[in-house]
């Protein structure tokens, strides 16, 4: 029986999945221990390899990540230890003295007396698992710990792409400081020109005050941007475990290098995502509690044994004669539990549909993850080159219209006007090419890191 016993429930199989018509689907295996390689090099910047070392190294999420997965790989062996006999060695001494009033049976007292007794016995207990209660849990415990270290997976893949994105911005924000100080250098230009045409009679107090706002305008917008870069740099501490006072990357001066994706991807990428390895691994881990909750309301048989040696005298207690033992199986047989394990099993089983739908929703996540990166990057495309157009048309403008007043066509604040043109759309165009990188930071995190 001990060999050939049944194992209660239902071994596991990946549910039916309903994807989008326009994936190439097939049936999915978590592939989250396939390695993803160093992805950001793809944008051309060594310097995020040195971030990601520190990231991987010290960042404290990720480290806690990691204590997860040492937990539940303890209590994956600690339920192992179930498939064998527990073995535990006592010893124990005792002086005693009996009751000389004591009940008797037989019809005359008994005299009080003092005894001393020595025992050193060795006790043996194992769980003949007739009903797959232990197999179920040890496979229980043991989907846990492959779901935490698709967690701590999920843990990276997430810091290396929130490493990226953040250098990204970081770049962003030093491109904007360099317009910005550029345009606050040509408005106080124009100030010191209003301010000589006032003082010479030719201005008036308007063009001053005028030229006064936009020289306050853009050292508002260049200490906004300060603050936000000093943001984003402690952000980019703490991902990297680094404390922020004194953080300063060497920051690289080229622009990085947008990889082509093709929007014809084969939903197979997903498998390599750890989110969904993980919370299919939950899943089967929670369809082995349903195993374990069935054997719970069958007969469970123990083998105990013990044996040793017992002696009044400390001198012959090790003795051939001083040994003792006894050895028997053990019957538990739940006959009333007032519902009990009815209740536990329906909870098993209302846990196990819980964890169906996330399983499932997360598959839709992950989907809408890919599509909403995919779209981003679609349609940015489209407003980067926009932008660009919009930029540069801008700044042709500006050229113009500060030739024009050199000419004495225009007056100077027209040149202000193309000017402030210029600087809108000199930003507007650093910040939609940084989210197109950030886009595609986001698209290849939803696809599970790098890939061939």
């Amino acid at each position: 029986m001990m060999l050939t016993g049944c194992k209660l429930g239902v071994d596991y199989r990946r549910p039916d999945l309903r994807v989008p018509s326009g994936w190439r689907w097939k049936t999915p295996e978590p592939k989250d221990h396939v390695p993803r390689g160093s992805w950001w090099t793809v944008f051309g910047h060594p310097v995020l390899d040195t971030l990601q070392q520190q990231a991987a190294a010290g960042n404290l999420d990720l480290q806690a990540a990691m204590a997860r997965v040492e937990q539940s790989r303890a209590t994956a062996r600690i339920n192992r230890s179930d498939f064998y006999p527990s073995l535990q060695a006592q010893g124990a001494f005792a002086r005693y003295r009996t009751s000389g009033k004591a009940p008797s049976p037989v019809p005359f007292p008994v005299p009080s007396f003092t005894q001393q007794q020595w025992t050193t016995p060795l006790d043996l207990s194992y769980e003949l698992d007739l009903w797959g209660r232990v197999r179920r849990s040890f496979e229980s415990a043991q989907q846990l710990a492959l779901g935490a270290e698709a967690a701590r997976q999920a843990a990276l893949l997430a810091l290396q792409a929130d490493v990226t994105a953040t250098y990204f911005s970081l770049l962003s924000l030093d491109r904007e400081l360099r317009i910005l100080a550029e345009a606050i250098g040509l408005r106080k230009e124009a100030l010191q020109i209003f301010e000589q045409r006032s003082a010479a009679g030719i201005g008036n107090e308007f063009e001053v005050e005028r030229g006064r706002v936009e020289v306050a305008t853009a050292e508002a917008e260049l200490q906004s941007a300060q603050r936000r870069r000093a943001e984003q740099l402690n952000a980019l501490a703490i991902l990297c475990g680094q404390p922020p006072a004194g953080f300063e990357p060497a920051l690289a001066e080229n622009d990085p290098r947008l990889p082509a994706i093709a929007p014809d991807l084969p939903s197979s990428l997903l498998e390599r995502r750890p989110d969904v390895a993980q919370a299919e691994r939950e899943l089967a881990s929670k369809l082995a509690q349903i195993g374990v909750a069935r054997a719970a309301a069958f007969p469970s048989v123990r083998l105990t044994a013990n044996g040793g040696y017992l002696s009044g005298e400390l001198s012959d207690l090790f003795l051939w004669d001083s040994r003792i033992w006894s050895i028997g199986p053990g019957l538990s047989l739940p006959l009333f539990q007032g519902g009990r394990n009815n209740a536990n099993l329906d909870r098993a089983k209302a846990v196990y549909e819980e964890s169906l739908a996330n399983y499932r929703r997360k598959i839709l996540v992950a989907f809408k993850e890919v599509e909403d990166s995919l779209a981003a990057l679609q349609f940015l495309r489209g407003e980067v080159d926009a932008r660009a157009q919009a930029a540069d048309a801008a700044t042709q403008a500006a050229r113009l219209a500060l030739a024009r007043y050199r000419s004495g066509a225009i007056n100077f604040l027209e040149v202000l006007d193309a000017e402030n043109a210029r600087l809108l759309n000199e930003l507007a165009r650093v910040r939609v090419s940084n989210e197109q990188l950030v886009a595609t930071v986001r698209l290849i995190k939803a696809l599970g890191g790098g890939w061939e």
